[in-house]
């Protein structure tokens, strides 16, 4: 049955600044899908990300795109080989997985034949700051279970000892976001172990990162820009130990549920992260989420309002968002 697409650009400023190695973030820009059929509306988001060359503008016209097949009944499957991986991508995607939901009578739990989601640790991040202001920042939410500590190249080892005697108990994951180079990794083995980093995230550059095919590391290593889709695992699984699954880089939770699975067959570690969005692009995400040892999905936390009905924070643990929100 033909339905009605609708886009747009959404802005949520944040509550404090999130900054990490390649810039300072003070609001979200999220483009939000509505697809409308014979009184059904299923919705999803996308967080379009200068670093993989995308912006509202590219987004909203990618999604232009499209609309003519959407429109004319394409589904999910179709939408994979219409669309390359990407916010554009991701907001229809999850759109299609919430309307397919909502016109079955089930949620979309059940159509992927799994548990409902529950609530779960998901990692609370401590953003770049002067190395005193990062342990205030981890004083506040030390009993936390996880938390993820943002650096660049200028005295990480600092900045870590300092969040890890402000929270002594939680699980830490480190993210270099890119920033550091090959002898800097090797030169802070001995410094993740002493603070007992549980996983180091993307520390090099995409493109730089052959070496790691060589490399012993003492702790494990998360591919995140490096990896999108099933199809980078060849090379991906040769140099991490564990793969961050973004639904924004997947270009949607189709996807997304096809690299998590691929991962797992591979033997590799799973996480599960997301931008800096609201709830909508959480909700799905967190069907990931399950399947992971890793889930960093504080995006939301960081708005100074997010969408009614979302997702909750309570000491670290996440709370999915209430029945009807997105997929119920």
């Amino acid at each position: 049955m033909p339905c009605t697409l609708t886009a747009q650009h959404s802005r949520f400023p944040l509550a404090k600044p999130f900054r990490i190695s390649r810039g300072v973030k003070t609001a979200a820009d999220v483009i939000a899908v509505e697809i409308a059929e014979d009184g059904v509306f299923g919705r999803g988001e996308g967080v379009p990300y200068p670093r993989y060359g995308e912006s509202v503008e590219s987004a909203l016209n990618a999604i232009e795109e499209v609309r003519p097949a959407i429109e004319a009944g394409a589904d999910r499957s179709a939408l994979m080989s219409l669309m390359p991986a990407g916010a554009a991508r991701n907001a229809i995607d999850c759109a299609l997985w919430d309307l397919e939901a909502r016109k079955v009578g089930r949620n979309v739990a059940d159509l992927i034949g799994a548990p409902a989601p529950r609530k779960m640790a998901s990692a609370l991040t401590i953003v770049i700051d002067a190395p005193e202001r990062m342990a205030e920042a981890a004083a506040e939410v030390r009993k936390a279970p996880l938390l993820k500590i943002k650096v660049d190249a200028n005295d990480p080892a600092t900045q870590i000892r300092s969040v890890r005697a402000a929270a002594p108990e939680a699980r830490l994951i480190v993210d270099p976001n890119e920033s550091w180079d090959q002898a800097l990794v090797e030169g802070m083995q001995d410094a993740l172990v002493e603070a007992g980093v549980a996983l180091l995230e993307q520390p090099v550059p995409v493109g730089a990162d052959e070496w790691l095919e060589n490399f012993k590391p003492a702790v494990p290593i998360c591919a995140d820009e490096s990896v999108h889709t099933a199809e980078d695992l060849d090379v991906v699984a040769r140099r991490y130990q564990v793969v961050n699954v973004k639904l924004d880089k997947s270009g949607g939770l189709t996807a997304g549920l096809e690299l998590a699975q691929a991962a797992r067959e591979r033997g590799l570690g799973l996480m599960t992260g997301c931008m800096v969005s609201s709830s909508l692009s959480i909700a799905p995400a967190l069907h990931v989420a399950r399947m992971s040892d890793f889930v960093d999905l504080d995006g939301p936390i960081w708005l100074l309002e997010d969408l009614p009905g979302g997702v909750r924070d309570d000491g670290g643990v996440l709370i999915p968002p209430d029945l009807g929100f997105w997929g119920t």
